[in-house]
């Protein structure tokens, strides 16, 4: 999985769920708690995330994710990207695909399929 697909999978599960551990990051996305802890890590860096405290119910002190205002605005980004790159390779796959199909069709029609 590309670092920026990895960032847009990390951005979007923490706005759908701040409360996430880098445990349930690591394997919502399939990848290693270390792959998430550096991903979320250079997150919080850059500006895109913050770590916030919030009140457990059994009085223990959680965290949560929070997007920041830039982090809003770079996932948009991200998003805007990786719709173009998927859409390069849908049009690319579209056109493998009916290679493919005259390549059957001329096999059908010399006897071979």
């Amino acid at each position: 999985m590309p670092n920026d697909e990895i960032q847009l999978s990390v951005l979007r599960l923490l706005e759908q769920n701040p409360q996430l551990t880098q445990r349930q990051l690591s394997a919502e996305l399939g990848v290693s708690l270390g792959k998430t802890h550096y991903v979320v890590k250079s997150l919080i860096d850059v500006g895109l995330i913050k770590l916030d405290n919030f009140q457990r119910s059994n009085n223990k002190l959680g965290y949560a994710y929070l997007l920041t205002p830039k982090g809003i605005v770079e996932k948009a980004a991200i998003t805007v990207r990786f719709l173009a790159r998927k859409q390069d390779e849908y049009k690319r796959l579209e056109q493998e695909i009916e290679v493919l199909r005259s390549e059957v069709d001329a096999e059908a029609g010399r006897g071979g399929v």
